[in-house]
């Protein structure tokens, strides 16, 4: 089991932890990587696949999803659940971004995005904007208001 007293607290302007994972799809990323692509990174963590809270939040990031698009983001759900679960949520509401297989928690836990719920661990909602440098330029615990993240994103 995680100890989650000792999970890392990432602040901006800290180096983003490097991490490599699949998306729903199987394609094998490394953050690294997609930074050596001059891409930004919006890693946005969430508790679960198509439920009330986490569909809000991602189809808002599906609505303004060209924004980001603009600006040269590549958006990544991150979550524990399966390839399968992901690809679901994503055909369900049509969403144009991956969402990255963490089942082992291991991303969720670099971030320090994981929370005791009752006996249980489970993931706290959050986003982290990576500038292509790996510099982590903003993080938001909760419902994120996509607006913030463009604004950060007009003046990097």
């Amino acid at each position: 089991m995680t100890d989650i007293e000792n999970l890392p607290k990432l602040s901006i302007g800290d180096k983003a932890p490097d991490f490599s994972a699949e998306t729903q799809s199987g394609e094998k990323i490394t953050l690294s990587h997609l930074l050596k692509t001059g891409q930004k990174i919006l890693l946005i963590f969430y508790p679960g696949d198509d439920t009330p809270g986490c569909t809000k939040q991602l189809c808002g990031v599906r609505d303004i999803y060209s924004d980001y698009q603009k600006y040269g983001v590549r958006v990544l759900g991150v979550n524990h659940a399966s390839a399968k679960s992901h690809q679901k949520f994503i055909d369900k509401y049509d969403y144009k971004f991956d969402i990255i297989v963490d089942e082992g928690k291991s991303i969720i836990s670099k971030y320090g995005a994981l929370k005791k719920f009752f006996k249980n661990l489970t993931i706290k909602r959050g986003v982290f904007l990576i500038d292509e440098n790996g510099i982590i330029q903003y993080i938001y615990w909760g419902q994120h208001d996509n607006s913030k993240v463009l604004e950060i994103l007009q003046k990097i």
